[in-house]
């Protein structure tokens, strides 16, 4: 039997197995202790529940480097196994209806919004295409950089990578030493212009999920924003003009651009601008209606900005050339990687937030106790924490973690403890740049920039990098910010 065909047989057997647990209970044949997702009691689970969830991580973290070739042929296998780790114990300890509600509540309340604006932003973003040709030199290589910075905000670290990695790319082909812009452009690019907006990246967007106001990062996480950024342009800058020079080149050589610059595309700026409305809605619009999955209330306003983020990406692809997407290289597998892997993130995220809000009584009380003291928290701690897990796990689930070990009430941590957040937001951000595996965008630009003919650094190449300039620069924002 062939390999593939058996993973299927296995994969249908444990799904089977779930719907068997749900309906014999339902039935009264099994008599299982159901619960309700909203009354999961965390301080009852023991520390093995979380063992499905780090293993996926470091599943994620790892086998792309190990086994790249299993790891891209099965990735989503591997999602699926682990999130049957979980499903199947939790729904022989508490009941098939349990897990089910459980599954439901994660899907309805995170998941599905989460996945509505990544496609969005993936598809308007992938519809946009800069013409002409730039030239690369160390004022307009800033340039652009400055502004690919801006626009990770506002369409998202991903679609702003994949809009100028290759005019950066075309306008330095010239250029005999070109590693250092892409790393330069993965640590300003890719992550540190993600931090502005819950658009920005996916970890602020679930923040904004759980009720972060949609311009609280745009407010109070600028300064952090503005240092980091202000401190790696002119450490680019200084690199960039010195390895210019000993191309022998001088700093008044070569024009700017040659040829029209122009933008194809132009329709999808606007739907940019949709994008942003439709985010924005629930928090403009209170409908006072509520639809109830399962056991869970949502209302009406979030399923029409969910439907809308949806609309705009059909708009998108109906609206654009094909050509532009074709000259883009845009294709559908980074989407389809992220949703098959972030539905098993999801689904083995549900006992660890659970144990996070258990505070000092759950399993994670030894942590909660050491980032805190008496009834204050400790930012800076918060701050390295969650940086040093999301350089080499996911920053979402690692933004999560510690949003929920702070309690995770968007309230009571926007202003009565707007540092903690603060802190927690600049280290899943800021710190998913310290290794190739801390962000999704960051393995797509070496990617391409490898298609290209750039001989980037391997693994642990990147890391020196990282650590010899990004970290300091995260350093400085510690302690401006956290000290």
């Amino acid at each position: 039997m062939p390999k593939s065909m058996l993973a299927r047989i296995v994969c249908l057997v444990l799904l089977f197995a779930v719907v068997v647990f749900s309906i014999a209970e339902a039935a009264g044949i099994m008599h299982m202790r159901a619960i309700a997702p909203h009354v999961l009691d965390g301080g009852t689970l023991g520390i093995g529940w979380a063992g499905p969830f780090a293993g996926l991580l470091f599943s994620i973290a790892f086998l792309p480097m190990l086994a790249p070739v299993l790891w891209q042929r099965h990735y989503g296998k591997v999602s699926f196994f682990w999130g049957m780790t979980f499903l199947l114990p939790f729904a022989l300890r508490f009941g098939g209806r349990g897990a089910v509600y459980e599954v439901l509540n994660i899907f309805v309340s995170d998941y599905m919004p989460f996945m509505a604006l990544l496609v969005a932003l993936y598809v308007v973003g992938g519809g946009i295409r800069l013409v002409g040709h730039l030239r690369g030199n160390p004022v307009s290589n800033s340039a652009m950089l400055v502004l690919g910075l801006i626009a990770a905000g506002w369409m998202g670290t991903t679609g702003a990578s994949m809009l100028f990695i290759r005019p950066i790319l075309e306008a330095n082909s010239h250029r005999k030493y070109r590693a250092h812009i892409v790393v330069f452009f993965i640590f300003l690019v890719s992550n540190i212009g993600g931090i502005i907006t819950p658009l920005g990246d996916p970890p602020l967007f679930m923040g904004f999920l759980r009720g972060v106001s949609f311009f609280w990062p745009t407010v109070f996480l600028m300064k952090p924003f503005l240092v980091a950024s202000f401190l790696l342009l002119v450490a680019f800058f200084v690199v960039d003009t010195f390895l210019w020079l000993y191309e022998n080149h001088s700093l008044e050589d070569g024009q700017f651009f040659t040829g029209k610059l122009g933008l194809e595309g132009k329709v999808n700026i606007l739907l940019l601008a949709l994008i942003v409305g439709s985010v924005i809605l629930p928090g403009m619009w209170k409908s006072g209606v509520v639809v109830t999955i399962g056991r869970t209330d949502i209302a009406v306003e979030y399923v029409v900005s969910d439907l809308f983020l949806c609309s705009i990406a059909m708009f998108s692809w109906a609206l654009t050339g094909m050509s532009t997407r074709i000259h883009n290289e845009f294709h559908w597998e980074p989407m389809i990687e992220v949703g098959k892997l972030f539905a098993g993130i999801f689904i083995t995220m549900v006992p660890v937030i659970a144990m996070l809000q258990a505070g000092v009584n759950g399993p994670f009380g030894a942590v909660e106790r050491l980032v805190t003291t008496g009834d204050s928290f400790r930012p800076g701690l918060f701050y390295l924490m969650t940086g040093m897990l999301s350089g080499f796990l996911d920053n979402t689930p690692t933004y999560l973690a510690f949003f929920n070990l702070a309690g995770g009430h968007a309230d009571v941590l926007m202003w009565e403890h707007p540092q903690v957040l603060v802190a927690i937001s600049c280290g899943a951000v800021f710190m998913g740049a310290l290794t190739y595996i801390g962000n999704a965008p960051n393995f797509m630009v070496r990617a391409i920039a490898e298609q290209r003919g750039v001989k980037m650094p391997g693994f642990f190449g990147y890391m020196l990098w990282s650590l010899g300039i990004l970290a300091p620069v995260l350093a400085v924002v510690g302690v401006v910010c956290f000290m």
